[in-house]
């Protein structure tokens, strides 16, 4: 077998050492779910909940934790087409910089109405179906098949779009989280149908975006969970 080059060892270097820190970053928001992420009442001030910007930090951990997964192969893509463009090291950081901008600009929406809803609004079956049967009919909608089929082509995506630099790579990471959020934004306000910190429901949900992303057939893989949703909702309507 042939040795590796000076330039290839550094590139399967770089990918070990990026995918080990999409793991950590991954790992990390998880075990702060697991703790809690500081949801519990404030001591000494009973019924107290806490305020928006530790509900929208709780929101963001889940979006790392959910979406970091399926976005790494083009992350690791995007490190893969810099070097071989003949550019200097790839600016990753700034690339999932921009992706997870993108997620916390929605974590910031969703803490807001997390906090507006009334503790037991969403315990009203009518409110469940109402939501399920919205997100079903998204997943089965023209926006979310061209913002899914650009999550499943990162190579496509990053020929059109690809800029060298910094500002290049936070540019794609933005475009890239963008379209992201524009395919799953639906299926992350089920958690609030769930419970927003029931971790199975969380994990499902992040096993439902890994499949539609990554697994063949993805396309449908969304629209069979959205018929799901809408027979769900259907049911929840008819008792």
């Amino acid at each position: 077998m042939n040795e590796l080059t000076g330039a290839e060892r550094i590139a399967v270097r770089s990918r070990a050492v990026t995918l080990a820190g999409l793991a950590l970053l991954s790992l990390l928001a998880w075990l702060y779910l697991l703790s809690g992420a500081g949801m519990e009442p404030m001591s000494g001030m009973a019924g107290t909940g806490p305020g928006w910007p530790l509900v929208a930090a709780m929101w963001s951990a889940m979006m790392v934790a959910m979406m970091v997964p399926s976005a790494a192969p083009a992350i690791l893509l995007y490190a893969r087409v810099y070097r071989h463009s003949g550019q200097d090291s790839p600016h990753t950081t700034a690339f999932l910089l921009g992706y997870l901008a993108c997620w916390t600009g929605f974590s910031a929406a969703a803490a807001g109405v997390h906090l507006a809803i009334e503790r037991d609004a969403l315990a009203d079956p009518l409110a469940v179906a109402v939501l399920l049967i919205a997100a079903g009919i998204y997943q089965l909608s023209p926006l979310k098949n061209a913002c899914l089929a650009r999550c499943r082509s990162p190579t496509e995506f990053l020929t059109r779009h690809f800029r060298p630099g910094a500002c290049g790579a936070l540019r794609l990471g933005l475009l890239h989280g963008a379209y992201c959020v524009g395919c799953c934004w639906l299926l992350m306000a089920l958690l609030f149908v769930g419970g927003v910190m029931n971790l199975l429901w969380v994990a499902g949900l992040t096993l439902l975006v890994a499949a539609e992303k990554l697994l063949p057939g993805g396309q449908w893989i969304a629209r069979l969970a959205g018929l799901a949703m809408i027979g769900w909702g259907v049911v929840l309507l008819a008792r």
